[in-house]
């Protein structure tokens, strides 16, 4: 066949596939998705200084409070995401469900409850980093870089 007859062919595919494309995947309304992934991560991280607040109120020495918080965080995160709560949630806040701690939680919960069926060997502990792991991978190496480079620069300085 002619070249260019087949590239006519080929674009005109192009050309259905884009419209249906857009027939079937309307635009998102990015405004809409950002007002509420701030509304609902602002209101997870002020039930986290909810917490904050009542324990300091207990008398828990405040080196300890963010520990505290951070656990009590991770298991609600957790839990919310064992009786499918959470995945509810992120499904209207997206962005806003991933940043606070919670949504940590969440990435290491759900995989572990999908591969269940796997085997806690196998499954739940063979997967339950595959959302979180790259995360960790970089946070830590990236700390680890930011940590030589801060070290040099204070031998430099004497």
């Amino acid at each position: 066949m002619d070249n260019g007859v087949q590239s006519k062919k080929e674009q005109k595919v192009k050309d259905k596939f884009e419209a249906l494309s857009k027939k079937e995947n309307p635009p998102t309304d990015i405004v809409k998705h950002c007002v509420r992934a701030f509304i609902i991560g602002g209101l997870i991280c002020d039930i986290g200084q909810l917490f904050y607040n009542f324990l300091y109120k207990q008398g828990i020495p405040k080196e300890e409070l963010g520990t505290w918080v951070s656990i009590i965080m991770i298991f609600i995160g957790a839990l919310l995401t064992g009786i499918g709560v959470y995945d509810k949630l992120g499904e209207y806040a997206g962005a806003g469900t991933v940043v606070p701690i919670t949504g940590f939680s969440n990435s290491i919960v759900s995989p572990a409850m999908e591969f269940k069926k796997e085997g806690f060997i196998f499954g739940v502990a063979a997967k339950m980093f595959t959302i979180a792991g790259p995360v960790l991978v970089y946070g830590i190496g990236s700390s680890v870089i930011i940590g030589i480079i801060y070290y040099i620069i204070n031998l430099l300085r004497f």
